[in-house]
């Protein structure tokens, strides 16, 4: 990292930790979506919800209807959709929520071919989010989708592999408020124009514009921040992160890494699409070279052939510095979380690969908890077990052919990237 670079990076927002928490891990939709469905039938006030994919079936219909029933009853619900992950469901599900009073924003919608052709198209809404009346929150990497139904493949035997987070506590309402950013951004978008036209028609536009550009933020500054000392001294700490175009743009990569630069005896990481940057992969080599156990759980069932190849042509030199590698075979993995040392683990919707890390719109939890780490170990631990471990035997035959498939990884990034609007070196 040059002398630029480095400063560059202190100045990436770190997380911010609070205590006061309650959180309770859930693994799959199986245990997400009546957890959301419990908290959305003891809603008062409102509800918001943010996702990615929106799929029309029997699970999902069930969390539909609690959203139905909490609209009727008279609560807020506010549902923000991504136009491109939800493209095959958004014409049943989106009618039906709206009748029933539901008020949904599709961000960055592709109902049309014309809006393909608009800029930032390859950036998308990514994060999964539920939050109620501000004190009860979801987020982690499930989407709204049966466990056991994948897009490309249809239906399978056993559950996909993938995590969720239920938080109590202050940043419940941090997470509110990055749902209201994104519905807000997905509905202004929808309607620019008119948006526009009544803010240079307004009494005082300024102010007006300030007012809605500080709605669109994903973070803010929270006025009720807690002193260092409570920080310290409260249960369960915890920080939201988010990655964004505007302030945010590496601060769920930063967090990773932070982490792994201070690990000390332990480094277990699941993503799905693995495809880190130079700095991440130099992080985890010194790790495991100073003696840290760095575990990584890979898809060994992939649902893109591309995103299987990305992660596959980087085996051999993580393995070169003793970072083991796992595959995980029974089900399709999904899943995007670490787990370092005994305390620090984060569960989130952010892959670790170009297009999270540096185009879509991801959201994290970072907890420091001894007890959730020990159960998230287990999970983990669980889940290794029944993977195959990639031996240095396996990497031997066809390594031309990894070169090959390395630099067409490495080719198509590039291409992505810049047409995305990235710049600079990953």
């Amino acid at each position: 990292m040059g002398l630029s670079e480095a400063l560059s990076w202190y100045l990436v927002p770190r997380p911010l930790f609070r205590g006061g928490h309650q959180v309770e891990l859930l693994r799959g939709g199986d245990q997400l979506f009546p957890a959301m469905i419990r908290a959305i039938e003891r809603a008062r006030h409102e509800v918001w919800l943010a996702t990615y994919i929106f799929h029309d079936d029997v699970a999902t219909r069930a969390v539909e209807r609690a959203l139905v029933q909490a609209a009727r009853r008279g609560v807020r619900v506010r549902v923000v959709i991504d136009g491109f992950g939800s493209h095959d469901s958004l014409d049943p599900i989106e009618p039906r929520l709206r009748a029933a009073g539901v008020a949904v924003a599709v961000f960055r919608p592709l109902s049309r071919w014309t809006h393909w052709l608009q800029p930032g198209q390859l950036r998308r809404l990514h994060m999964k989010l539920c939050v109620v009346d501000g004190e009860t929150g979801f987020v982690g990497g499930i989407n709204l989708i049966d466990d056991r139904i994948d897009l490309h493949h249809g239906r399978t035997e056993l559950p996909r592999l993938d995590f969720a987070v239920q938080l109590r506590g202050p940043l419940a309402e941090a997470m509110a408020h990055a749902t209201r950013a994104m519905w807000s951004r997905a509905w202004f978008g929808r309607d620019w124009q008119q948006e526009l036209r009544s803010l240079l028609l307004a009494g005082h536009p300024v102010r007006r514009a300030r007012a809605l550009l500080r709605q669109m933020r994903l973070t803010r500054r929270s006025p009720h921040q807690l002193p260092l000392l409570e920080q310290t001294l409260a249960p369960v700490q915890a920080a939201f992160v988010v990655r964004d175009n505007i302030r945010q743009r590496r601060t769920i990569e930063r967090a990773y890494i932070d982490a792994i630069r201070q690990a000390r005896e332990r480094i277990w990481l699941i993503s799905p699409y693995f495809y880190p940057g130079q700095e991440f992969r130099r992080a985890l080599c010194r790790a495991a070279r100073r003696g840290v156990q760095v575990r990584l759980l890979m898809q060994g069932k992939p649902d893109y052939r591309i995103a299987a190849m990305a992660a596959r042509v980087l085996y051999d030199e993580l393995m070169a510095c003793g970072v083991e590698i796992h595959e995980y075979t029974p089900a399709f993995l999904h899943a995007k979380v670490m787990l370092v040392d005994e305390h620090w683990a984060t569960v989130g919707s952010s892959n670790i690969d170009p297009i999270s890390l540096l185009l879509n719109l991801e959201a994290n939890l970072i907890v420091r908890d001894e007890a959730f780490g020990a159960e998230l170990a287990r999970e983990i631990g669980r889940a290794i077990a029944v993977a195959e471990p990639v031996t240095p035997q396996r990497l031997r035959s066809g390594r031309w052919l990894v070169m090959m498939q390395r630099a067409l990884v490495a080719w198509i990034a590039h291409v992505y990237l810049r047409v995305a609007g990235v710049t600079g070196r990953y």
